[in-house]
Formats: structure tokens, C-alpha cells, sequence
């Protein structure tokens, strides 16, 4: 299976067809238990000793797949993004296609020097010095010491450690060690580098210079997989994706499709999303404390109910209320939030502080918020409703309003949608 590159990737890539990296139909069992983890490990390699191992695809008592039947391509220059929950398989196929560990069935191709990135720091020697580390690293990762001579300035000055690079790495913060082995990996100039949750590590400033230099690397033609849990670093980096689930290939194609659809899964799991509207039971006037909400729902210019809004599109918010008495100075109050977010509000909305309060006489009666561009960026996210009188006197509270924003691909690498229009003029 190859996976193509997004018409949203705006990276000229390298006009090299090669295939670096072939992965084909790769399974790898674990075993949750230790005692039997020992027993099937002795066992597989009296059989492999005795050319008797095993043929069938088939589990033993307290195995699982990490990984099960999965293939991919990758091409020279192209970045692959790697999703999926915590338990996916991801970090097991990074060891898999690094070599680090066999597959129990499938092969894995690899054309030129892999640099894995799975854990910075991980194979340094905490007695050595930094300066010994990038020696042993870089050496392990296949140059030798009049390579490694000529580029040690490049890392020393990439990895910002100063002074340090002569001090025991034991006596290093975990975010130098992690610098050093970044820079050590990348001045290898890996024909496909592995890049585990490591873009994570120093400060921004450091992250805004591996991004940039990675760049340069896929502009010289290194290929590389990258996996993080943030979706809009992965979608600025990856031309491809792929979804991996219990570690099965769940889906593949374009960044933000799979990103779209792994977000959908991840968040909608166990969550009921409103489709079409929320409609509550009526109550009555001893039950209600004046104003009651009775339905809310997204619709279009028609006035038709929307099971989802678009990122750019215009919409009107409707709140439906009924009314038990006459009442003035009433409005609506509404903070949204993104669910799976970090409990930031993304958008708060009042009517008092825009002014707009209004007098309800008995019965029903609609709210409207028209909306010219939805400027969500695509996702699920959750709104906090209520209905009051003035500043303080709350009548009726939604906790929890689900709604999910779409996009395309000009809200690819966006955190909101941003109305604009193109002129061209010759002066």
C-alpha cells in the first residue's frame, strides 16, 4: 500500500521515486503475562533452532497483537504521519522498522540509514561525557569518527548545550539529553529518520529550529515517519497518514483526512454528539423557574437543522425557549469549549456584553444567533448554554451542548478560520 501525498501539501518534494522503506503485511505479538512471555520465548527458539517454528497466524494463551498485518510504503522525501491511541501499535512499529525488534510474521525493507528518534537520550551512557555520547551515538548510527569529527561543531552548536558537552550526561536536565540525541541523530543525514513524541522536548524556540531543520532534511530527500498526539504539528509536517487501532492499519490517505477521522474516534468514544438538534421535555410552571430551554440546534439560510457546521460557512444558533410569565432584560450566555482541548475556552458569547437583551411574553419564543463564518477550526467541541435575567439570575442551564465543525483543506493547518478576500491590481 502506498500512501499518496494531500493536494494540501504545499512542500516541493524531491522528484526521486525510490522506495526507502517497505513494510508488508508485519505482525508482532506480546504476551501479558511473564512467567508464560518466557516459556513461548524459549519455545520459539527451540523451534527456530530446530527449523520448526511456527507457520499459522494464531495467538497463544495470554498473547495479543501490537501489531497485525500492517504494510505501507514509503517513497524518498515524503513524510508520514503516524496516529493513534496510547496502545495503537505506533512506538512498536517505529522499533520494528528501526530494527530494534523482529516481527513475528511479514518483512520489512529498508533502502539506506535509519536514525531512530524513538527515545532521545535513551542510549546515552550516564557516566560519559556529552562528547563521548555523540561519538558513541553517531558511530552506532553508522559514521565514522572522521565523519563524526567533521560534523561534531554542527551538533554542539544545533544541540545549544554550551559548556556541558564536557561534563557526565548523568548531570544533565532531561530536555539537554534530549537536544543532544536530536542533534547527534539528525547529523547522520539519515536516508529515513523515526521521530517518536521527541519535537516535544526544549523550548519553543528549540522546537521552531528541528521543525525547520527537518524541512531541510526532506528538501535533500530523507524520508521520515512522524508520530506525535498533536495533531496540528502533524499536520504541518506529514504530506500522508496513517491510523493505526489496536494495531491494525485502520485507515490511510491525507493528513487531514486520517487526522479528522482518528479526532472523530478519539473524542466520540462513549460521547453522544447532537445530530440534528437537542430536544428537551417541557415543564411546567411549578417545575420551571420562569424561562425554560427547550431545544437547541445549528441550521443554514434556509432555517434547516445541521447534524454538523463547516469551518467558513455561515450558520444561525437557535435557542427555542418557553416562557411562563412576562419578562424583561433576558439573554443568553454561552462559553464553548473543544473536547479532548485543555479546558481553554474557545469562544465566549454574551448578550449583555453585546448589548442584546430582550422583553419574552408567555409562551414559546426563539433566540437567534446568526453566524456570517463559522471560525472553528474542524472538531468536536462542547457548549455551557444559560438563559438569564441581567447579570446574575440564571433560569435554565445546558452543561453540555456537543457539536461537530467540518472543514476542508483551507483549514488544514489552521486554529480558526480567518474570512478574507484576494484583489490584484498592476500599479
Amino acid at each position: 500500500m502506498t500512501l499518496l501525498t494531500s493536494d494540501q501539501d504545499t512542500f516541493e518534494q524531491p522528484q526521486d521515486d525510490e522506495v526507502v522503506l517497505s513494510v508488508k503485511n508485519v505482525s508482532k505479538r506480546f504476551c501479558r503475562d511473564l512467567k508464560k512471555s518466557l516459556f513461548y520465548g524459549i519455545q520459539d527458539i527451540a523451534g527456530e533452532v530446530l527449523g520448526l517454528s511456527r507457520s499459522t497466524v494464531s495467538l497463544r494463551k495470554s498473547e495479543f497483537w501490537a501489531l497485525n498485518d500492517v504494510s505501507l510504503e514509503l517513497r524518498r522525501g515524503e513524510a508520514l504521519g503516524l496516529v493513534g491511541a496510547n496502545g495503537a501499535g505506533k512506538t512498536t512499529l517505529l522499533k520494528v522498522i528501526s530494527g530494534l525488534i523482529k516481527p513475528d510474521y511479514g518483512s520489512v525493507e529498508v533502502n539506506g540509514r535509519v536514525a531512530p528518534l524513538i527515545a532521545l537520550g535513551a542510549g546515552f551512557n550516564p557516566i560519559l561525557t556529552g562528547r563521548e555520547n555523540i561519538y558513541v551515538n553517531m558511530s552506532i548510527l553508522g559514521l565514522s569518527k572522521q565523519e563524526i569529527d567533521a560534523r561534531f561543531n554542527q551538533v554542539l552548536e544545533f544541540s545549544e548545550i554550551g559548556e556541558a558537552i564536557d561534563a557526565p550526561v548523568q548531570s544533565y536536565s532531561s530536555g539537554m539529553a534530549a537536544r543532544l540525541g536530536f542533534a547527534s541523530a539528525i547529523h547522520t543525514e539519515p536516508d529515513i529518520l523515526l521521530i517518536d513524541e521527541v519535537l516535544a522536548v526544549g523550548d519553543a524556540k528549540f522546537r521552531s529550529k528541528c521543525t525547520r531543520r527537518l524541512t531541510e532534511l526532506r528538501r535533500k530527500g530523507t524520508a521520515f515517519i512522524f508520530v506525535s498526539h498533536n495533531s496540528m504539528a502533524i499536520m504541518a509536517v506529514a504530506t500522508s497518514a496513517i491510523y493505526l487501532c489496536r494495531g491494525q492499519l485502520l485507515f490511510s490517505g491525507s493528513t487531514e483526512t486520517v487526522i479528522r477521522k482518528y479526532e472523530e474516534d478519539l473524542f466520540l468514544d462513549g460521547v453522544e454528539v447532537t445530530q440534528g438538534g437537542m430536544y428537551l421535555k417541557e415543564r411546567t410552571e411549578s417545575q420551571s423557574s420562569g424561562i425554560d430551554i427547550t431545544s437547541l440546534c445549528f441550521q443554514n439560510s434556509q432555517r434547516k437543522t445541521l447534524d454538523f457546521i463547516t469551518s467558513g460557512e455561515p450558520a444561525k444558533f437557535s435557542v427555542e425557549l418557553k416562557v411562563h410569565r412576562d419578562i424583561e432584560n433576558i439573554s443568553l450566555r454561552i462559553a464553548v469549549y473543544e473536547v479532548g482541548g485543555e479546558s481553554d475556552t474557545v469562544l465566549f458569547l454574551s448578550g449583555i456584553m453585546d448589548e442584546k437583551t430582550f422583553h419574552a411574553h408567555p409562551g414559546k419564543c426563539e433566540i437567534v444567533i446568526d453566524v456570517p463564518y463559522v471560525g472553528f477550526k474542524p472538531g468536536i467541541y462542547t457548549a455551557k448554554i444559560n438563559v438569564r435575567q441581567g447579570k446574575h439570575f440564571i433560569f435554565d442551564t445546558i452543561e453540555s451542548y456537543k457539536f461537530i465543525v467540518k472543514g476542508d483543506a483551507k483549514m488544514s493547518k489552521c486554529k480558526f478560520y480567518q474570512p478574507r478576500s484576494w484583489h490584484f491590481s498592476e500599479l
